[in-house]
């Protein structure tokens, strides 16, 4: 999950702590990310198979 962070901090979508946890500002980065990007096979919020790959494209490994 930190990596999950740490490339959401690079959008700018989110700015809490980096500390491997999947909490509430974690699921809400995800889902603006999703909402934004017009991801609809993922389940908006959760992290799944589509997400990740378009999250990974657009960003640099941490």
């Amino acid at each position: 999950m930190t990596e999950l962070q740490l490339r959401l901090s690079q959008l700018a979508l989110y700015v809490g702590d980096t500390n491997g946890t999947y909490d509430t500002q974690v699921e809400d980065a995800v889902r603006r990310y999703q909402w934004a990007r017009g991801i609809t096979t993922d389940q908006l919020g959760v992290y799944g198979g589509t997400t990740r790959s378009r999250l990974e494209s657009e960003t640099r490994e941490p």
